[in-house]
Formats: C-alpha cells, sequence, structure tokens
C-alpha cells in the first residue's frame, strides 16, 4: 500500500496516477473528502490535524507521501503546518512506513544565489520560517535514524489541470478569462519553474528507490531559465496572439495589501521576484539520467491544448 497524505491538489492527483501507471495498484488517498484518481484508488476521509485519524490513514502503508497544501494564510501555516508534520511523523514512526514529503523552497534566501540541497536555510517572514521549522522537524527525524524518508523540493509550480501558483493566477488564469496578465515586481529576473506532472512523477520515482532515501532532493526543472518577459514572449508564439501585460510594483502591493488579505500575503515573497531565482536540479539529473523534464514550450502547448479542450466541452 502507498498512501497520499493531502490527496486533492494537482501534485497528488498527478503522483496518483504516476504510481498506478508504474508502481502499485493498491494506492490509499487521504484528505478531508478525498476523490478517486484511479478506479482502484481506496478512500479514506481524515484530518491531517488529528492525531488519531493520520494514525489511521497510514496503518497499513509502506510509503506514505505527505502532498498536502494550504491556502495563502499565514496563520493558519502557523497553526496548522507543524501539527500536521509531528502527527505524520508520529503515525509513520509508529508503522514502521516510509515518509516523502513534497516541500517547497520557502525556506531558503530569496537572493540571486543559485539554490541547491546543500544551500543554508534564511527564511525571509512567517511562512518561510514555518516552512523551515516542519522540514527541520523531519531533518531531525533522519538524521537521528528514527524514520526512513526522504525531501523533494520544488520551486514555484505552473501546469495543467487545478494547478494552484502564482504564475498559473496571473498569467495562465488571466488568458483563459481574456484578462490582461500580470508579473510580479519585475519582468527581467530569470526564474525557475517546474512542470507539476514533472514534479509528481519524480517524486514517484524517488519513493520507490532504495537508495535515494534519508536525503533532498531538489525536483527536476528545465534549466533553460527564462525571464518573465522571455515566458509571455514564448507564450505569444505558441497561442500565435500577442499578450498584454502590466509588472505590478512593491508599492501596489503595500497600498492593495490594506484592503486586500491576498495581496497582504503576498508581500513576503516580493524578493524572489526582485532578483534571479536558479534552482538548481543537477543531483537529480545525474541519478536519472533517463528522465525526460518538460521544456517551457512543451508545458505552454499542453495548458494551450487542455484550454481548446475545455472550452470544446463548455460549449456542447
Amino acid at each position: 500500500m502507498q498512501t497520499i497524505l493531502g490527496a486533492n491538489g494537482q501534485i497528488a492527483i498527478e503522483l496518483a496516477k504516476e504510481l498506478k501507471k508504474k508502481y502499485t495498484s493498491n494506492i490509499r488517498l487521504v484528505s478531508r473528502n478525498p476523490k478517486k484518481v484511479n478506479e482502484t484508488d481506496v478512500l479514506f476521509s481524515a484530518n491531517l490535524l488529528d492525531k488519531q485519524k493520520t494514525e489511521e490513514a497510514v496503518k497499513g502503508s509502506e510509503i506514505a507521501y505527505l502532498t498536502v497544501g494550504l491556502p495563502m494564510n499565514t496563520k493558519m501555516w502557523v497553526n496548522q503546518f507543524p501539527i500536521m508534520m509531528r502527527n505524520v511523523i508520529h503515525a509513520c514512526k509508529k508503522h514502521q512506513t516510509k515518509l516523502v514529503f513534497f516541500d517547497n523552497t520557502y525556506m531558503y534566501a530569496q537572493n540571486d544565489t543559485p539554490l541547491t540541497e546543500e544551500s543554508q536555510f534564511a527564511p525571509v517572514g512567517q511562512k518561510g520560517r514555518v516552512r523551515a521549522e516542519i522540514t527541520n522537524m523531519l531533518l531531525d527525524e533522519i538524521n537521528s535514524n528514527n524514520l526512513e524518508a526522504v525531501i523533494c523540493r520544488a520551486p514555484e509550480f505552473y501546469g495543467p489541470g487545478k494547478t494552484q501558483s502564482i504564475t498559473n493566477a496571473i498569467i495562465f488564469d488571466n488568458i483563459k478569462n481574456n484578462k490582461k496578465l500580470k508579473v510580479f515586481i519585475s519582468d527581467t529576473t530569470l526564474r525557475t519553474l517546474i512542470w507539476t506532472p514533472d514534479a509528481s512523477k519524480a517524486m514517484a520515482l524517488i519513493g520507490n528507490m532504495p537508495d535515494t532515501y534519508n536525503q533532498t532532493w531538489h525536483l527536476p526543472c528545465d534549466d533553460f531559465r527564462l525571464t518573465y518577459k522571455q515566458f509571455i514572449a514564448l507564450i505569444t508564439k505558441v497561442y500565435g496572439k500577442q499578450f498584454e501585460y502590466t509588472v505590478v510594483p512593491k508599492i501596489a502591493f503595500k497600498i492593495g495589501g490594506i484592503f486586500n488579505t491576498q495581496m497582504k500575503e503576498l508581500q513576503e515573497l516580493l524578493p524572489r521576484y526582485k532578483r534571479d531565482n536558479i534552482f538548481v536540479s543537477t543531483k537529480f539529473k545525474k541519478r536519472f539520467p533517463d528522465f525526460t523534464v518538460t521544456t517551457y514550450r512543451e508545458g505552454i502547448e499542453q495548458i494551450k491544448n487542455d484550454t481548446i479542450i475545455l472550452n470544446r466541452k463548455s460549449t456542447k
């Protein structure tokens, strides 16, 4: 049995597909309101804030994948993420279950230094600090040989389906809704984005290899990094349509944050858009040289095609 904890997001959906395709049909999906991805999936309703229910959710699992996400709400992150991580660690230790943790980059310094698995944590703001806290919580268990686990870290997403990311929200969602595109702070800094299906496929691969555990892995991204200006230019070529965009300055977030909770929550992340973001995944690519990374053009083409298909369905 392989279990996905936090099973309703796009990362979890793609992970369930990949596990079924290549590794096992014995998959348990866990969330408050889980929905089947594959016909053979077993559904288990649980709140990971509940220690007992988390134990029950993990019981009988060889591998558990922690992919849970929370809304962009600092108070919720601070109050809930540490509890969920403690409960999952406890459950995995009790049932001798391997843990694969899907992590992000919020705990890293928000500067232009290339990021590797050895980069030191230097979080900016509360969301970054809580991500560092829960990751260190797991690292302590790994380093103490209390738990067999692995950390899979990804930069910002872009992708198909229900992918929730800043890039999807300000670019691809606006394309779908015929709105002007937006870019935060700068359109001339280099960005590293990961295609969500690649992240899930790589995590499934890492989770099912015996030599990958008790370490951190940066998940694979296209090394041909682009600025948002170049990214939107590529979108224009793929769609065959000119897209205009606005660069939203920092002052707009300060003013907007007074009235808009979402803009207030985003302020902590703005330094990363002011500087180049170079996320290095060389370690993974050396270990898995046959893994095919989706190029930005290929990803954009798939999003375009998915949108066309959805539009056709909606007009029937």
